[in-house]
């Protein structure tokens, strides 16, 4: 089980997303992730759990 923190680019890259669009989702507080220092830091499991969080929103738009 790896256990380390990823950066914008490598979450950028793990979601197939651009950069902007994960600091967009940073912006609006939708995408977990926690700021070290100037750095957003993301646990790839947390994103994953949004992930399927976020199909289940769009499968069923009223939850």
């Amino acid at each position: 089980m790896e256990d380390r923190w990823l950066s914008v680019d490598e979450i950028s890259i793990y979601l197939g997303v651009t950069r902007e669009t994960v600091y967009k989702w940073l912006s609006e507080k939708k995408l977990p992730a926690h700021k070290v220092g100037r750095l957003w830091k993301f646990k790839k499991e947390d994103v994953d759990l949004w992930v399927k969080k976020q199909a289940k929103t769009i499968g069923n738009p009223k939850k």
